[in-house]
């Protein structure tokens, strides 16, 4: 019976966990869908240099903001 009770508490320690690791994944996702949206509003342009020959690439990004998404 001592066994029953305790794998109860573990279960419920495990879904519990379970339930606070699902939280704070929703919670970054949040965070990253904020940050992608703000960058997503302008041009961003990465300047990235070859280690290996030093030859200098320009990546630029431009998103756009769909009507309605509250793009102001």
């Amino acid at each position: 019976m001592a066994t029953e009770s305790s794998e109860r508490l573990d279960q419920r320690r495990l879904t519990e966990r379970l339930e606070m690791l699902d939280q704070r994944l929703d919670n970054m996702d949040s965070v990253i869908t904020t940050l992608v949206e703000r960058v997503m509003r302008q041009p961003l342009t990465l300047h990235v240099t070859c280690p290996s020959c030093g030859k200098a690439i320009e990546i630029s990004l431009t998103g756009t903001v769909r009507a309605g998404k509250g793009g102001a």
